[in-house]
C-alpha cells in the first residue's frame, strides 16, 4: 500500500530512563525497536525518514533518508519540522521512535480516514488520551510552525496543535490498541508487557 505520505521516526529524545542510551534501539526479543517500526511500515511508505541528532547511531539504515534537527532541544516539534522540510511528498505520518508494536491495520485505518477529511494535522484518539507522536502532519503547517519555534514561546506539541487545523480519528480503548501505542519510555515500561527479560542493550550505544 505504497501511498504520497512520507513516514517518520523520530529517533531522538535525551533518554535519560535508559541511561541515555537511545531507545529506538533498544534491543526487544532480538530487534530494536527502530527495526521493529521499519519492518512494520515499510510496504505502506516509499519514503521513510528517520531523525536524530545521532546519525552515528543508525549507519545501518542509511538506505533510509536520515536528518537532524534544525531547532535544537526542542523536542518532537524540532524533529517533526526537521521531517517536513527533508520529506519529498506534501504529507507526514510521524511515529515516535519508542513505539515497538506499531499495528499496521491501524495506520492503514488513519491513512485512509485522513483522505476523507482537510485536517492539516490527524490525530488517534484513545479513550480521550491523544497520539500526536502516531499522526499525520501536512506540509501546509510548515511555515506556522517554523514561526512557533523562532519564536520560542513553548516546545509543547499540544500548544502548537491548539493553532492549527487538527482532527481526531476515534479508536476504542482494547488490550490491542494500549499495546500498538504503547511507549516504551524505561525498563519498567518493558515490565508491564512482560519484557523485562528480554531486554538487551543494542552495544552501539555502549561506545
Amino acid at each position: 500500500m505504497a501511498n504520497r505520505i512520507s513516514a517518520v521516526i523520530l529517533a531522538g529524545g535525551s533518554n535519560k530512563r535508559f541511561g541515555g542510551i537511545t531507545k529506538a534501539n533498544v534491543v526487544i526479543d532480538g530487534k530494536t525497536i527502530i527495526s521493529r517500526i521499519i519492518s512494520t511500515i515499510s510496504d505502506l511508505f516509499d519514503e521513510i525518514i528517520i531523525v536524530t541528532n545521532k546519525p552515528e547511531e543508525f549507519q545501518e539504515f542509511n538506505q533510509y533518508k536520515i536528518v537532524e534537527d534544525k531547532y535544537l532541544k526542542a523536542g518532537p516539534l524540532g524533529g517533526i519540522h526537521a521531517a517536513l522540510k527533508a520529506s519529498y511528498e506534501d504529507i507526514i505520518f510521524v511515529f515516535a521512535g519508542d513505539m515497538p508494536f506499531l499495528d499496521k491495520k491501524i495506520i492503514s485505518d488513519q491513512i485512509n480516514e485522513f483522505n476523507k477529511r482537510e485536517n492539516d494535522v490527524f490525530i488517534p484518539e484513545v479513550d480521550q488520551f491523544i497520539e500526536p507522536l502516531h499522526a499525520i502532519y501536512r506540509k501546509s503547517v510548515l511555515n506556522h510552525l517554523d514561526r512557533f519555534l523562532t519564536e520560542g514561546k513553548s516546545r509543547a506539541v499540544r500548544d502548537f496543535l491548539s493553532e492549527v487545523n487538527v482532527g481526531y480519528l476515534q479508536i476504542p480503548k482494547t488490550e490491542g490498541t494500549e499495546i500498538a501505542f504503547a511507549n516504551i519510555n524505561s525498563p519498567s515500561d518493558l515490565a508491564k508487557f512482560n519484557l523485562k527479560s528480554s531486554l538487551v542493550l543494542n552495544p552501539m550505544n555502549r561506545m
